[in-house]
């Protein structure tokens, strides 16, 4: 009397869809970190601070080492820069610029975007490299 059963299981594992699955989350991840360098628009070396920035809705005014001024990634001249940051600042609560300024930018150049600031009631939040 044969009592074997017609299925038989076997312990066989195929790991082809496993290394398929590996090698897609690879080449995701390779294209991600490339791309991430190059998510700032504006070059700028930061200088280095120990604090910390509050995260809110703000509009980003950057300032180059060859004095260019840019207000959200876009270039703006230094006459029209009062009216762009206040056109991207209308209709918002509490408005705040984040002043991004090239370390070897003078010290006027930054005060001249603080001052609009403060004329206007705006915060102004300085933007640095954290050091370690």
């Amino acid at each position: 009397m044969n009592l074997r059963g017609r299925n038989k299981v076997t312990p066989e594992f195929n790991m082809s869809s496993m290394t398929d699955v590996v090698f897609l989350l690879l080449i995701f991840f390779m294209i991600a970190s490339t791309l991430a360098k190059y998510m700032d628009t504006v070059d700028i070396t930061l200088p280095n601070a120990s604090g910390k920035s509050e995260n809110r809705k703000t509009v980003s005014v950057s300032i180059t080492k060859d004095l260019a001024y840019y207000v959200d990634g876009k270039k703006v001249s230094e006459g029209r820069l009062q009216g762009e940051i206040l056109n991207s600042l209308s209709g918002q609560d509490k408005p705040s610029i984040i002043l991004r300024a090239d370390k070897s930018v003078p010290v006027d150049n930054v005060v001249k975007v603080m001052d609009i600031g403060n004329k206007n009631r705006i915060k102004v939040i300085l933007a640095v490299k954290p050091s370690n």
